[in-house]
Protein backbone atom coordinates (compact mmCIF):
# COMPACT_ATOMS: atom_id res chain seq x y z
CA UNK A 1 0.00 0.00 0.00
CA UNK A 2 1.25 3.31 -0.92
CA UNK A 3 2.31 5.69 2.05
CA UNK A 4 0.21 8.77 2.69
CA UNK A 5 1.38 12.15 1.29
CA UNK A 6 1.22 15.10 3.08
CA UNK A 7 2.59 17.78 0.71
CA UNK A 8 0.26 19.74 -2.06
CA UNK A 9 1.78 20.21 -5.22
CA UNK A 10 1.61 23.96 -5.18
CA UNK A 11 3.75 23.66 -1.98
CA UNK A 12 6.23 21.30 -3.48
CA UNK A 13 6.68 23.70 -6.69
CA UNK A 14 6.83 27.02 -4.31
CA UNK A 15 9.66 24.93 -2.79
CA UNK A 16 11.53 23.64 -6.02
CA UNK A 17 10.86 28.03 -6.91
CA UNK A 18 12.78 28.85 -3.96
CA UNK A 19 15.54 26.31 -4.91
CA UNK A 20 15.95 28.26 -8.16
CA UNK A 21 16.62 31.70 -6.61
CA UNK A 22 18.91 30.26 -4.34
CA UNK A 23 20.17 28.30 -7.22
CA UNK A 24 20.72 31.48 -9.53
CA UNK A 25 23.08 33.18 -6.72
CA UNK A 26 25.08 30.14 -5.61
CA UNK A 27 26.37 29.51 -9.02
CA UNK A 28 27.67 33.19 -9.34
CA UNK A 29 30.28 31.71 -6.21
CA UNK A 30 30.99 28.39 -7.60
CA UNK A 31 31.51 28.90 -11.37
CA UNK A 32 33.31 32.04 -11.29
CA UNK A 33 35.29 32.84 -8.58
CA UNK A 34 38.66 31.23 -9.05
CA UNK A 35 38.50 33.27 -12.12
CA UNK A 36 37.41 36.28 -10.76
CA UNK A 37 39.94 36.49 -8.62
CA UNK A 38 42.71 35.09 -10.16
CA UNK A 39 41.98 36.60 -14.05
CA UNK A 40 40.05 39.69 -13.44
CA UNK A 41 41.31 40.95 -9.57
CA UNK A 42 44.97 39.44 -10.42
CA UNK A 43 44.88 37.82 -7.09
CA UNK A 44 47.44 36.24 -5.76
CA UNK A 45 47.51 31.82 -6.16
CA UNK A 46 48.83 30.96 -3.00
CA UNK A 47 46.69 33.69 -1.03
CA UNK A 48 43.11 32.08 -3.20
CA UNK A 49 43.82 28.68 -2.18
CA UNK A 50 44.43 29.78 1.37
CA UNK A 51 41.74 31.86 1.68
CA UNK A 52 39.51 29.06 0.07
CA UNK A 53 41.03 26.09 2.64
CA UNK A 54 40.81 28.46 5.93
CA UNK A 55 37.41 29.91 4.90
CA UNK A 56 36.22 25.22 4.56
CA UNK A 57 38.00 25.34 8.33
CA UNK A 58 35.46 27.90 9.40
CA UNK A 59 32.81 26.13 7.73
CA UNK A 60 33.81 22.69 9.95
CA UNK A 61 32.86 24.92 12.89
CA UNK A 62 30.37 27.36 11.03
CA UNK A 63 27.95 24.68 9.43
CA UNK A 64 27.31 22.29 12.38
CA UNK A 65 26.91 25.25 14.66
CA UNK A 66 23.94 26.76 12.37
CA UNK A 67 22.17 23.06 12.18
CA UNK A 68 22.39 22.98 16.23
CA UNK A 69 20.80 26.73 16.46
CA UNK A 70 18.18 25.68 14.08
CA UNK A 71 17.38 22.10 15.76
CA UNK A 72 17.09 23.97 18.98
CA UNK A 73 15.16 26.50 18.82
CA UNK A 74 11.19 27.22 17.27
CA UNK A 75 10.46 30.97 16.44
CA UNK A 76 6.85 31.41 15.55
CA UNK A 77 7.32 30.67 12.42
CA UNK A 78 8.57 27.46 12.70
CA UNK A 79 12.13 25.94 12.86
CA UNK A 80 13.71 26.09 9.72
CA UNK A 81 11.51 28.51 7.40
CA UNK A 82 11.83 31.97 8.11
CA UNK A 83 15.57 32.13 7.57
CA UNK A 84 15.53 32.41 3.98
CA UNK A 85 13.80 35.93 3.96
CA UNK A 86 16.04 37.41 7.06
CA UNK A 87 19.49 36.34 4.80
CA UNK A 88 18.26 37.01 1.34
CA UNK A 89 19.47 40.58 1.36
CA UNK A 90 22.73 40.43 3.14
CA UNK A 91 23.11 37.49 0.67
CA UNK A 92 22.32 39.60 -2.33
CA UNK A 93 24.60 42.63 -0.69
CA UNK A 94 28.07 40.37 -0.49
CA UNK A 95 27.31 38.38 -3.65
CA UNK A 96 27.29 41.82 -5.79
CA UNK A 97 30.46 42.94 -3.39
CA UNK A 98 32.39 39.79 -3.98
CA UNK A 99 32.19 40.00 -7.91
CA UNK A 100 32.72 44.09 -8.09
CA UNK A 101 36.18 45.78 -8.06
CA UNK A 102 35.61 48.16 -4.16
CA UNK A 103 35.54 51.79 -5.42
CA UNK A 104 39.25 53.59 -5.36
CA UNK A 105 41.16 50.40 -5.91
CA UNK A 106 42.73 50.70 -9.62
CA UNK A 107 43.05 47.16 -11.86
CA UNK A 108 45.55 45.31 -10.51
CA UNK A 109 45.73 46.47 -6.87
CA UNK A 110 48.01 44.32 -5.02
CA UNK A 111 48.17 46.26 -1.49
CA UNK A 112 46.99 44.83 1.90
CA UNK A 113 43.64 46.06 1.96
CA UNK A 114 42.81 44.88 -1.35
CA UNK A 115 43.40 41.30 0.14
CA UNK A 116 41.44 42.19 3.45
CA UNK A 117 38.81 43.03 2.03
CA UNK A 118 38.26 40.06 -0.50
CA UNK A 119 39.29 37.93 2.53
CA UNK A 120 36.20 39.74 4.22
CA UNK A 121 33.54 39.77 2.00
CA UNK A 122 34.14 36.23 0.69
CA UNK A 123 33.92 34.74 4.35
CA UNK A 124 31.23 36.71 5.51
CA UNK A 125 29.35 35.98 2.23
CA UNK A 126 30.02 32.05 3.45
CA UNK A 127 28.54 32.30 6.90
CA UNK A 128 25.64 34.31 5.72
CA UNK A 129 24.89 31.66 3.11
CA UNK A 130 24.91 28.96 5.86
CA UNK A 131 22.62 30.19 7.64
CA UNK A 132 20.08 30.13 4.87
CA UNK A 133 21.39 26.90 3.43
CA UNK A 134 21.11 24.75 5.95
CA UNK A 135 17.80 25.35 7.32
CA UNK A 136 16.54 25.74 3.90
CA UNK A 137 17.86 22.09 2.95
CA UNK A 138 16.55 20.62 5.91
CA UNK A 139 12.96 21.93 5.40
CA UNK A 140 11.93 18.78 3.15
CA UNK A 141 12.60 16.72 6.74
CA UNK A 142 9.59 18.75 8.42
CA UNK A 143 7.32 19.44 5.71
CA UNK A 144 6.59 15.17 4.94
CA UNK A 145 7.54 12.47 7.39
CA UNK A 146 7.01 10.08 3.97
CA UNK A 147 10.78 9.64 2.87
CA UNK A 148 9.46 8.53 -0.87
CA UNK A 149 7.33 11.81 -0.73
CA UNK A 150 10.73 13.72 0.50
CA UNK A 151 13.02 12.27 -1.80
CA UNK A 152 10.91 13.57 -4.44
CA UNK A 153 10.62 16.68 -2.99
CA UNK A 154 14.07 17.56 -2.78
CA UNK A 155 14.79 15.85 -6.07
CA UNK A 156 12.46 18.83 -7.66
CA UNK A 157 14.20 21.29 -5.78
CA UNK A 158 17.68 20.34 -6.97
CA UNK A 159 16.23 20.11 -10.32
CA UNK A 160 15.42 23.46 -10.39
CA UNK A 161 17.99 24.52 -8.45
CA UNK A 162 20.09 23.49 -11.56
CA UNK A 163 18.27 25.64 -13.95
CA UNK A 164 19.19 28.39 -11.81
CA UNK A 165 22.65 27.39 -11.93
CA UNK A 166 22.73 26.93 -15.69
CA UNK A 167 21.26 30.86 -16.02
CA UNK A 168 23.85 31.95 -14.03
CA UNK A 169 26.59 30.09 -15.87
CA UNK A 170 25.04 31.26 -19.09
CA UNK A 171 24.60 34.56 -18.85
CA UNK A 172 28.71 36.15 -18.96
CA UNK A 173 29.00 33.81 -21.46
CA UNK A 174 26.44 35.48 -23.80
CA UNK A 175 27.34 38.97 -22.64
CA UNK A 176 30.75 37.62 -23.52
CA UNK A 177 30.15 37.93 -27.06
CA UNK A 178 29.06 41.49 -26.80
CA UNK A 179 31.85 42.95 -24.23
CA UNK A 180 35.44 41.75 -23.59
CA UNK A 181 35.84 42.81 -19.83
CA UNK A 182 35.33 40.21 -17.42
CA UNK A 183 35.05 42.21 -14.86
CA UNK A 184 31.49 44.34 -16.57
CA UNK A 185 30.51 40.54 -17.32
CA UNK A 186 30.60 39.04 -13.63
CA UNK A 187 29.47 42.48 -12.12
CA UNK A 188 26.38 42.45 -14.53
CA UNK A 189 26.20 38.72 -13.57
CA UNK A 190 26.42 39.41 -9.97
CA UNK A 191 23.80 42.22 -10.16
CA UNK A 192 21.11 40.51 -12.17
CA UNK A 193 21.23 37.01 -10.02
CA UNK A 194 20.86 38.73 -7.10
CA UNK A 195 17.92 40.71 -7.86
CA UNK A 196 16.15 38.25 -9.31
CA UNK A 197 17.20 35.23 -7.36
CA UNK A 198 17.05 36.31 -3.48
CA UNK A 199 13.20 37.30 -4.03
CA UNK A 200 12.26 33.74 -5.37
CA UNK A 201 14.30 32.20 -2.25
CA UNK A 202 11.86 34.46 -0.11
CA UNK A 203 9.08 32.32 -1.27
CA UNK A 204 10.24 29.34 1.22
CA UNK A 205 9.46 31.30 4.27
CA UNK A 206 5.61 31.93 3.35
CA UNK A 207 4.51 29.51 1.48
CA UNK A 208 5.93 26.20 3.00
CA UNK A 209 4.55 24.36 6.19
CA UNK A 210 6.68 22.32 8.61
CA UNK A 211 4.48 19.19 9.70
CA UNK A 212 7.01 17.27 12.00
CA UNK A 213 7.05 18.74 14.93
CA UNK A 214 10.04 17.24 16.77
CA UNK A 215 10.87 18.95 20.25
CA UNK A 216 13.56 21.38 20.12
CA UNK A 217 16.75 19.52 21.18
CA UNK A 218 18.23 19.83 24.12
CA UNK A 219 21.69 20.47 26.37
CA UNK A 220 22.84 16.67 26.30
CA UNK A 221 22.37 15.00 30.08
CA UNK A 222 25.74 13.79 31.95
CA UNK A 223 26.88 10.86 30.27
CA UNK A 224 24.67 11.31 27.01
CA UNK A 225 26.68 11.11 23.51
CA UNK A 226 26.83 14.75 22.55
CA UNK A 227 25.04 15.82 19.03
CA UNK A 228 28.17 15.77 17.49
CA UNK A 229 29.37 12.85 18.50
CA UNK A 230 26.18 11.34 17.33
CA UNK A 231 26.91 12.44 13.87
CA UNK A 232 30.12 11.38 13.99
CA UNK A 233 29.02 7.65 15.09
CA UNK A 234 26.70 7.41 12.17
CA UNK A 235 28.52 5.19 9.66
CA UNK A 236 25.91 5.59 7.01
CA UNK A 237 26.16 9.20 7.20
CA UNK A 238 29.72 9.65 7.43
CA UNK A 239 29.90 7.49 4.15
CA UNK A 240 28.28 9.96 2.31
CA UNK A 241 30.28 12.41 3.89
CA UNK A 242 33.57 10.88 2.64
CA UNK A 243 31.57 10.40 -1.05
CA UNK A 244 30.55 13.97 -1.62
CA UNK A 245 34.14 15.24 -0.49
CA UNK A 246 35.57 12.93 -3.00
CA UNK A 247 33.08 14.09 -5.50
CA UNK A 248 34.84 17.48 -5.58
CA UNK A 249 35.50 16.91 -8.86
CA UNK A 250 31.39 17.42 -10.34
CA UNK A 251 32.18 21.13 -9.99
CA UNK A 252 35.19 21.31 -12.22
CA UNK A 253 33.69 20.97 -15.31
CA UNK A 254 31.28 24.18 -14.97
CA UNK A 255 34.07 26.10 -13.17
CA UNK A 256 37.23 25.21 -14.90
CA UNK A 257 35.22 26.11 -18.07
CA UNK A 258 36.48 29.51 -18.50
CA UNK A 259 40.45 28.80 -17.96
CA UNK A 260 39.60 25.57 -20.84
CA UNK A 261 38.39 28.51 -22.79
CA UNK A 262 41.24 30.55 -22.71
CA UNK A 263 44.16 28.31 -22.16
CA UNK A 264 43.26 24.99 -23.47
CA UNK A 265 44.65 25.71 -27.14
CA UNK A 266 40.58 25.03 -28.53
CA UNK A 267 40.08 27.44 -31.58
CA UNK A 268 37.02 27.63 -33.30
CA UNK A 269 37.27 28.09 -37.39
CA UNK A 270 40.39 29.33 -37.93
CA UNK A 271 44.12 29.94 -36.42
CA UNK A 272 45.10 31.26 -33.12
CA UNK A 273 47.82 32.87 -34.72
CA UNK A 274 46.11 35.17 -36.81
CA UNK A 275 43.19 35.69 -35.13
CA UNK A 276 42.08 39.10 -34.28
CA UNK A 277 41.40 40.10 -29.90
CA UNK A 278 37.66 40.65 -31.00
CA UNK A 279 37.89 37.19 -32.29
CA UNK A 280 39.28 35.38 -29.27
CA UNK A 281 36.98 37.06 -27.40
CA UNK A 282 34.09 35.29 -29.21
CA UNK A 283 35.95 32.47 -29.16
CA UNK A 284 36.22 32.25 -25.81
CA UNK A 285 32.44 32.47 -25.52
CA UNK A 286 31.97 29.78 -27.79
CA UNK A 287 34.51 26.88 -26.60
CA UNK A 288 32.97 28.19 -22.88
CA UNK A 289 29.22 27.80 -24.15
CA UNK A 290 29.98 24.20 -25.40
CA UNK A 291 31.55 23.00 -22.01
CA UNK A 292 28.61 24.67 -19.97
CA UNK A 293 25.89 23.28 -22.59
CA UNK A 294 27.28 19.58 -22.06
CA UNK A 295 27.50 19.88 -18.44
CA UNK A 296 23.69 21.30 -18.63
CA UNK A 297 22.39 19.10 -20.49
CA UNK A 298 23.94 15.95 -18.67
CA UNK A 299 23.27 17.41 -15.25
CA UNK A 300 19.59 18.27 -15.96
CA UNK A 301 18.92 15.21 -18.10
CA UNK A 302 19.63 13.20 -15.09
CA UNK A 303 17.48 15.30 -12.55
CA UNK A 304 14.55 14.79 -14.67
CA UNK A 305 14.54 11.70 -14.63
CA UNK A 306 15.47 10.91 -10.91
CA UNK A 307 11.84 10.90 -9.37
CA UNK A 308 10.96 7.92 -11.95
CA UNK A 309 14.54 6.21 -11.12
CA UNK A 310 14.01 6.68 -7.30
CA UNK A 311 10.72 3.90 -7.55
CA UNK A 312 13.40 1.61 -9.04
CA UNK A 313 16.81 1.64 -8.06
CA UNK A 314 18.19 2.64 -4.49
CA UNK A 315 20.12 5.54 -4.13
CA UNK A 316 23.50 3.69 -3.60
CA UNK A 317 22.93 2.02 -7.08
CA UNK A 318 22.16 5.15 -9.04
CA UNK A 319 25.44 7.26 -7.42
CA UNK A 320 27.65 4.26 -7.95
CA UNK A 321 26.24 3.55 -11.70
CA UNK A 322 26.43 7.37 -12.63
CA UNK A 323 30.01 7.91 -11.61
CA UNK A 324 31.32 4.40 -13.14
CA UNK A 325 29.93 5.63 -16.51
CA UNK A 326 31.00 9.23 -15.68
CA UNK A 327 34.33 7.95 -15.86
CA UNK A 328 34.63 6.14 -18.52
CA UNK A 329 33.04 9.06 -20.52
CA UNK A 330 35.62 11.25 -19.26
CA UNK A 331 38.46 8.86 -20.51
CA UNK A 332 37.13 8.95 -23.91
CA UNK A 333 36.56 13.07 -23.77
CA UNK A 334 40.40 13.31 -22.54
CA UNK A 335 41.39 11.06 -25.88
CA UNK A 336 38.68 12.24 -28.28
CA UNK A 337 39.28 16.19 -27.57
CA UNK A 338 43.07 16.44 -27.39
CA UNK A 339 44.08 13.85 -30.22
CA UNK A 340 41.16 15.73 -32.77
CA UNK A 341 41.87 19.34 -31.14
CA UNK A 342 37.98 19.20 -31.97
CA UNK A 343 35.65 19.96 -29.08
CA UNK A 344 32.82 19.78 -30.87
CA UNK A 345 33.75 15.69 -31.46
CA UNK A 346 33.41 15.25 -27.44
CA UNK A 347 29.85 16.58 -27.33
CA UNK A 348 28.30 13.61 -26.74
CA UNK A 349 31.03 12.19 -24.25
CA UNK A 350 31.26 15.37 -22.21
CA UNK A 351 27.22 14.90 -22.17
CA UNK A 352 27.99 11.83 -20.47
CA UNK A 353 30.51 12.44 -17.78
CA UNK A 354 28.24 15.32 -16.75
CA UNK A 355 25.40 13.09 -15.80
CA UNK A 356 26.65 12.62 -12.54
CA UNK A 357 26.90 15.91 -11.00
CA UNK A 358 22.36 15.64 -11.71
CA UNK A 359 22.57 12.57 -9.78
CA UNK A 360 25.38 13.22 -6.93
CA UNK A 361 23.28 16.76 -6.40
CA UNK A 362 19.62 15.00 -6.12
CA UNK A 363 20.92 11.41 -4.50
CA UNK A 364 23.47 12.65 -1.67
CA UNK A 365 20.48 15.12 -0.19
CA UNK A 366 18.31 12.09 -0.11
CA UNK A 367 20.64 9.91 0.97
CA UNK A 368 21.26 12.46 4.32
CA UNK A 369 17.70 12.52 4.88
CA UNK A 370 17.84 8.74 5.24
CA UNK A 371 20.83 8.96 7.50
CA UNK A 372 19.09 11.27 10.00
CA UNK A 373 16.05 8.71 10.13
CA UNK A 374 19.19 6.07 10.67
CA UNK A 375 20.13 8.51 13.38
CA UNK A 376 16.66 8.47 15.33
CA UNK A 377 16.17 5.20 14.55
CA UNK A 378 19.11 4.15 16.45
CA UNK A 379 19.65 6.81 19.38
CA UNK A 380 15.61 8.40 19.74
CA UNK A 381 17.16 11.86 18.49
CA UNK A 382 16.71 13.40 15.33
CA UNK A 383 19.12 16.42 14.29
CA UNK A 384 17.57 17.57 11.02
CA UNK A 385 19.38 20.67 10.34
CA UNK A 386 22.85 19.51 12.18
CA UNK A 387 22.54 16.19 9.23
CA UNK A 388 22.05 18.71 6.32
CA UNK A 389 24.85 20.94 7.63
CA UNK A 390 27.06 18.45 6.73
CA UNK A 391 25.40 18.49 3.31
CA UNK A 392 26.42 21.99 3.08
CA UNK A 393 29.78 21.78 4.58
CA UNK A 394 30.86 18.68 2.07
CA UNK A 395 29.21 20.98 -0.98
CA UNK A 396 31.17 23.99 0.10
CA UNK A 397 34.37 21.92 0.62
CA UNK A 398 34.21 20.16 -2.64
CA UNK A 399 34.15 23.47 -4.40
CA UNK A 400 37.14 24.84 -2.57
CA UNK A 401 38.70 22.03 -3.31
CA UNK A 402 37.89 22.12 -6.79
CA UNK A 403 39.53 26.07 -6.68
CA UNK A 404 42.55 24.32 -5.50
CA UNK A 405 42.97 21.84 -8.21
CA UNK A 406 42.45 24.30 -10.56
CA UNK A 407 45.34 26.88 -9.28
CA UNK A 408 47.00 23.87 -8.51
CA UNK A 409 47.22 23.52 -11.98
CA UNK A 410 48.70 26.63 -13.13
CA UNK A 411 51.01 26.13 -10.70
CA UNK A 412 51.95 22.62 -11.61
CA UNK A 413 52.54 23.98 -15.50
CA UNK A 414 53.88 27.38 -14.43
CA UNK A 415 51.37 29.47 -15.51
CA UNK A 416 51.53 32.57 -13.52
CA UNK A 417 47.77 33.73 -12.66
CA UNK A 418 49.48 37.15 -11.68
CA UNK A 419 50.71 37.64 -14.80
CA UNK A 420 47.31 37.48 -16.57
CA UNK A 421 45.01 40.64 -17.28
CA UNK A 422 42.68 38.95 -19.01
CA UNK A 423 40.43 42.50 -18.84
CA UNK A 424 42.43 43.45 -21.99
CA UNK A 425 41.64 41.44 -24.96
CA UNK A 426 44.96 42.10 -26.56
CA UNK A 427 46.95 40.91 -23.63
CA UNK A 428 45.20 37.52 -23.35
CA UNK A 429 45.66 36.93 -26.49
CA UNK A 430 49.28 36.75 -26.71
CA UNK A 431 49.53 35.02 -23.29
CA UNK A 432 47.36 32.11 -25.38
CA UNK A 433 49.70 32.45 -28.37
CA UNK A 434 52.10 31.65 -26.01
CA UNK A 435 50.75 28.78 -24.01
CA UNK A 436 52.86 25.02 -24.71
CA UNK A 437 50.87 21.68 -25.73
CA UNK A 438 51.73 20.77 -21.91
CA UNK A 439 50.19 23.78 -20.41
CA UNK A 440 46.99 23.48 -23.03
CA UNK A 441 46.80 19.48 -21.82
CA UNK A 442 47.00 20.49 -18.08
CA UNK A 443 43.74 22.79 -18.80
CA UNK A 444 41.88 20.91 -20.69
CA UNK A 445 42.38 17.79 -18.21
CA UNK A 446 40.21 19.94 -15.65
CA UNK A 447 37.40 19.29 -17.62
CA UNK A 448 38.31 15.87 -18.44
CA UNK A 449 40.02 13.60 -16.65
CA UNK A 450 40.39 15.37 -13.55
CA UNK A 451 36.28 15.30 -12.74
CA UNK A 452 36.65 11.51 -13.93
CA UNK A 453 39.34 10.18 -11.29
CA UNK A 454 37.55 11.91 -8.46
CA UNK A 455 33.68 10.02 -9.81
CA UNK A 456 36.06 7.03 -9.15
CA UNK A 457 36.94 7.92 -6.05
CA UNK A 458 33.52 9.14 -5.22
CA UNK A 459 31.84 5.49 -5.94
CA UNK A 460 34.32 3.42 -3.90
CA UNK A 461 32.58 4.77 -0.10
CA UNK A 462 28.81 3.63 -1.32
CA UNK A 463 29.96 0.59 -1.81
CA UNK A 464 29.58 0.31 1.98
CA UNK A 465 26.53 2.50 2.60
CA UNK A 466 23.90 -0.28 3.85
CA UNK A 467 20.60 2.22 4.29
CA UNK A 468 18.93 -0.15 1.34
CA UNK A 469 16.24 -2.57 0.67
CA UNK A 470 14.88 -4.04 3.50
CA UNK A 471 16.50 -2.24 6.44
CA UNK A 472 15.10 0.56 4.73
CA UNK A 473 11.79 -0.27 5.09
CA UNK A 474 12.45 -1.53 8.72
CA UNK A 475 13.44 1.83 9.74
CA UNK A 476 10.71 3.51 8.15
CA UNK A 477 8.13 1.45 9.79
CA UNK A 478 9.91 1.51 13.54
CA UNK A 479 9.85 5.55 13.46
CA UNK A 480 5.96 5.23 12.99
CA UNK A 481 5.84 3.49 15.73
CA UNK A 482 8.45 5.33 17.83
CA UNK A 483 7.62 9.06 17.14
CA UNK A 484 3.81 8.07 18.09
CA UNK A 485 5.34 6.87 21.37
CA UNK A 486 7.11 9.80 21.48
CA UNK A 487 4.11 12.47 21.19
CA UNK A 488 5.73 13.59 18.27
CA UNK A 489 3.12 15.96 16.19
CA UNK A 490 2.43 15.54 12.51
CA UNK A 491 0.15 17.96 11.17
CA UNK A 492 -1.80 17.91 7.96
Amino acid sequence: MEEKKYVPKKESVTYAVAALGQGLVYSCMSSYITDFYMNVLTLNAWFVIMLMLLARVWDAINDPLMGMIVDRHTSRWGRMRHYPVITAIPIAVLTILMFTRPIGFAAGDQSTLMYIYVAVVYTLWGMVYTSSDVPFWSLPNVMTPNPAERGTIISYGRTVGGIGSAVTVALPIIVGYFISSSEKKYAIMAISMSVIGMPLFCLASFNIKERVKHPNATKRAPGEPSTLSRIFHCKPLMLVVLSGILSFGRYMIQSAAAHVARYGGFYVGGDLSTATAEQFSKNMSSIQLVIQICAAVGMFGAMVFMPKLFKKYEYRTLMIVSCLAGFAASVVTLIVGWFTKNLFFCIPFMIISSIPLGVINVVSGAMVCDCIDFMEWKTGYRDNALGSACQSFVNKLGNAVATVVIIGMYILVNIDPQKLNVGDANAALEIARSMTASQNFAMYALVSIVPGISLILCAIPLFFYDIVGDKKKKITEDLKVMRAQRGIEITE
